[in-house]
């Protein structure tokens, strides 16, 4: 299974796949990060890149010790259809 790294110098994770780089992109405040945009490319599409990619986002973020602001469509459809991710969702009333 491709790795998920955490390419800080441009604020976003990474998958490299086939030559193509899917990504999160993210802002991180203190213990939060808010995941702005998710992006597959069109040559990595169809093959479950994108929930490859937000599991290992996910399990990095849990293993940091940190929350999320998922602003981003993907993500949080992702993490509606997978729960065991919910608890890293910082509360909407904990948003400042």
């Amino acid at each position: 299974m491709p790795e998920v790294t955490d390419n800080a110098a441009l604020s976003r994770y990474e998958l490299v796949e086939d030559g193509g780089t899917a990504f999160v992109a993210y802002v991180r405040q203190g213990d939060r990060m808010t995941l702005t945009h998710t992006e597959v490319p069109k040559a990595l599409g169809g093959r479950g890149i994108g929930s490859t990619l937000a599991i290992g986002v996910l399990q990095n973020i849990r293993s940091r010790g940190l929350r999320i602001v998922p602003e981003c469509e993907f993500i949080a459809g992702f993490i509606k259809r997978h729960p065991e991710f919910a608890d890293l969702v910082v509360a909407p009333d904990d948003v400042a």
